[in-house]
């Protein structure tokens, strides 16, 4: 992989790899080949732990008949048992990183990674990832992934970036071969009828996978309030329960989340007290970013996700480059399961908003003339999307109190859901039916939307 370099920057010999330096120039004189020995796998991977062997290439005896001598093993023997031995339990660093700042844990992740690290680089707010990397004084590469449908816009931010750090970003592509393959089968826009992970697993994941593989550790910007049904138990570091890296195996690469513990207004507070270039989609309304037919500005009371595929359900707002936070088939798993098998706490929880049960929810629609008009929210408690509106919600409700219009919910997943799609236009959570004083069919509220401004003027429209 090429690394991320500085406008002072020289290649450690025989390593081909450029190093990123805010010291002065640095003259690297070479020292010897060195190769990582396959490491044996772990055999109890949640004790999260790395070994690392590394001895000189010139070491290692030369092998000419296929027998190998008794006194040939022996010496193979004794030289790895001379190699260094470098044991680390990352969950037990987890937890003493836990209230360090973004910048103490980019700091500790160069510093024991070195050259085997790299940022990944989305082109959206994780450049704040490249700035803390700056400010760390340490050599750092980053990578990006071209699917070759980002946003113009995206692409022109690279190159800011590239030349604001004077650094080379390396770019992984998709294999021509299996994009050819797709497209050709299924069109340029299969992921709107079939779902995105197809779409994303050849553009994405497997291009991700071949970088890893070149690496011990990588750097993300996930956040634990970027997805609250995926990310919500995201540590600063952990041993990658999806990806091989370069030693192969399970438990040999290590991922780092600097930000994990950091809000999203927070990054940006940074971003513009350091003066960071950002990309030009986010004063669009975009927040998050990825690529270009399948992210659109969030609207307000939208969660930042729901700008990303925004034809699917929430269970599938991952696109497989953070699988491993998923503990199930779906987000509803792994929010509590939409079975209700696992406890979560309730939301729109108000005095002024009535909980309907099935029984409650089919006789209002069945009245053709009801006394009150009623809006209502069919919701699932482990959603983010409903979690984002909880408080414009609510809120509805405080300013209907008393004005003749009832606000209620009802919790549509796990056993209700088969028959909030077929009997209330569930399509998606958070669904928003409104029910008139004299009509038999409720009407549902199409806008995405959900401030409480916008809620209003849907109520006052019909009631």
């Amino acid at each position: 992989m090429a690394l991320a370099v500085t406008s002072s920057s020289k290649v450690i010999s025989g390593s081909g790899f450029p190093l990123s330096s805010s010291s002065s120039e640095i003259k690297v004189s070479q020292i010897g080949s060195f190769r990582l020995l396959d490491r044996p796998h772990v055999a109890n991977t949640t004790l999260s732990q790395r070994r690392s062997f590394v001895k000189p290439v010139n070491a290692e005896p030369k092998w000419i008949d296929s027998t190998v001598p008794l006194a040939a093993t022996v010496v193979a023997a004794e030289v790895e048992e001379k190699a260094e031995v470098v044991e680390e339990d990352f969950e037990q660093l987890a937890k003493e990183l836990q209230d360090a700042s973004p910048l103490e844990i980019m700091d500790k992740a160069l510093e024991e990674f070195g050259n085997d690290i790299a940022i990944a680089f989305s082109g959206a707010e994780d450049v704040a990832l490249i700035e803390y990397a700056h400010l760390t004084g340490r050599p750092f590469r980053v990578f990006s992934l071209d699917t070759g449908r980002l946003n113009p816009e995206t692409y022109k931010f690279f190159d800011t970036v590239e030349k604001n750090y004077g650094i080379r970003i390396e770019y992984m592509f998709p294999d021509a071969v299996e994009v050819q393959g797709l497209v050709r089968s299924k069109g340029l826009f299969s992921f709107y009828e079939d779902g995105h992970q197809e779409c994303c697993r050849v553009r994405k994941v497997r291009p991700l996978r071949r970088a890893l593989k070149g690496l011990r550790a990588w750097i993300t910007g996930q956040r634990k309030d970027q997805s609250p049904g995926t990310r919500s138990e995201v540590p600063v570091v952990q041993v990658d329960p999806v990806f091989e890296g370069l030693e192969g195996g399970v438990g040999s690469l290590v991922k780092w989340n600097p930000v994990a513990n950091v809000k999203g207004n927070d990054i940006w507070n940074f971003l513009r007290a350091m003066e960071v270039p950002v990309n030009s989609l986010h004063s669009q309304g975009y927040i998050s970013i990825g690529c270009e037919p399948c992210t659109r500005p969030v609207l307000p009371g939208q969660h930042e996700r729901e700008g990303r595929w925004w034809w699917e359900d929430a269970k599938a707002k991952e696109c497989g480059l953070h699988k491993g936070n998923l503990k199930g088939d779906n987000a509803a798993e792994v929010n509590g399961n939409e079975n209700g098998a696992s406890a979560v706490n309730d939301i729109f929880n108000s005095q002024n908003l009535v909980n309907l049960t099935r029984t409650g929810v089919e006789n209002l629609a069945r009245m053709a003339n009801r006394q009150e008009p009623w809006i209502v929210v069919l919701y699932a408690p482990w959603c983010q999307f409903c979690q984002a509106m909880e408080g414009s919600y609510l809120e509805l409700a405080d300013k209907l109190a008393g004005s003749g219009v009832k606000v209620g919910k009802f919790r549509a997943d796990g056993d209700q859901k088969e028959y909030a799609k077929q009997e209330l236009q569930l399509g998606s959570f958070p669904t928003i039916l409104f029910f008139p004083k004299h009509a038999s069919k409720p009407i549902k509220y199409t806008s995405e939307k959900r401030d409480v401004d916008s809620l209003m003027a849907f109520v006052n429209a019909l009631r």
